[in-house]
């Protein structure tokens, strides 16, 4: 009975893990020269100035943060990685292409078995089955595959520190500080982790807990910003802001955010102003999640799709974020089955 069991996990991931390869393969016969307009490509160019002494995040400092330039916005995690793969041998961009796609693949196949896993220790692995071919072949994933963005890796990282987060708490802020180090749109779901620091730390002992706790979430974003702190602290900070500055732009025109189409009557509503309302919104998800009315993925979910539905900029890439947390979030109450051993 335990082997048909773990047959039904393992059988269909593996079934999964192939369509999911099929499905890279596909896009790793993309010629180098047509990545050159996406990030990623943009990433091995930082990697590249870093190598030559040139700081990434200075650039911004001749801009307006208004207009993009495609400056370095990211934390340094990617670039120092991009930097690092070229001094051991792998100068080219074809050559980081080489590396990072199977990298990308192995990402991507770690969030299916995630989702497949999370469903599955609850006794609704065809309904897993179902979830996990949505995250794998859905047209937001098939989209990231093809342009090869960071979103993989860093969402697997945050999906890997939520479902860590009660039975191993310190490897789960490792894990969110590692997603925040890859890609920082999670930092929104930071007051999310520091209220669950404090409700669930011992009496008398929660501001020891929330401190440590915070200093672990902060661990990679900063000590891999620190140089470039130190080199031009400003440069650095406003590549880090320009995000939240930028133009209200939008990849998808017919669906501008309420912030755009109320800026063309009100001048005066861009930038940081423009985010009152999303970051209202946000406040009252924490609040809710603070009173302990909703759970740890509900809380998230509603977090990242207030950002996808009221953010001025709006990237094709940003959908898979909420979609991935929302999947969890549908079956977070269902308790787990013991009758069930995936391992």
């Amino acid at each position: 009975m335990l082997r048909r069991q773990t047959r039904t996990y393992w059988l269909p991931l593996l079934l999964l893990v192939m369509a999911g390869l099929a499905m890279h393969m596909s896009f790793w016969f993309t010629p180098a020269d047509a990545l050159r307009d996406e990030d990623i490509y943009y990433i091995w160019l930082e990697g590249k100035r870093i190598i030559a002494g040139e700081n990434p995040y200075a650039r911004v400092l001749v801009s307006d943060m208004r207009a993009n330039d495609k400056y370095a916005t990211y934390f340094p995690l990617a670039y120092l990685f991009s930097a690092l793969v070229q001094k051991l041998g792998l100068p080219e961009f074809l050559d980081w292409l080489y590396l990072w796609r199977p990298l990308s693949f192995s990402f991507h196949m770690g969030i299916v078995a995630l989702v497949l896993r999370y469903f599955y220790v609850r006794g609704l692995w065809i309904l897993g089955v179902v979830a996990a071919a949505i995250v794998l072949r859905g047209r937001w994933s098939v989209y990231i595959a093809r342009v090869h963005h960071l979103e993989f890796a860093a969402i697997f990282f945050l999906l890997l520190s939520l479902v860590l987060l009660s039975e191993r708490t310190k490897l789960a802020l490792l894990a969110f500080s590692i997603s925040l180090g890859i890609k920082q749109i999670a930092i929104f779901l930071l007051p999310l982790y520091l209220i669950y620091l404090w409700s669930h730390g011992t009496q008398g002992k929660r501001s020891q807990a929330l401190g440590k706790g915070f200093l672990i979430i902060l661990s990679v974003p900063a000590l891999t910003s620190l140089p470039f702190l130190i080199w031009n602290a400003e440069g650095f900070w406003n590549s880090i802001l320009f995000s939240a500055t930028r133009l209200g732009i939008s990849h998808i025109d017919g669906a501008p955010s309420i912030d755009v189409v109320l800026s063309q009557q009100f001048t005066w509503l861009v930038g940081l102003r423009a985010k009152l309302l999303m970051l209202f919104l946000m406040g009252m998800t924490y609040l809710s999640f603070l009173r302990k009315e909703v759970d740890i993925f509900v809380s998230a979910a509603m977090v990242m799709m207030v950002f996808l539905y009221f953010n001025s900029v709006l990237f094709l890439q940003y959908f898979l974020w909420p979609l991935c947390l929302i999947l969890f979030a549908l079956v977070e109450r269902v308790p787990v089955s013991y009758r069930q051993d995936p391992s």
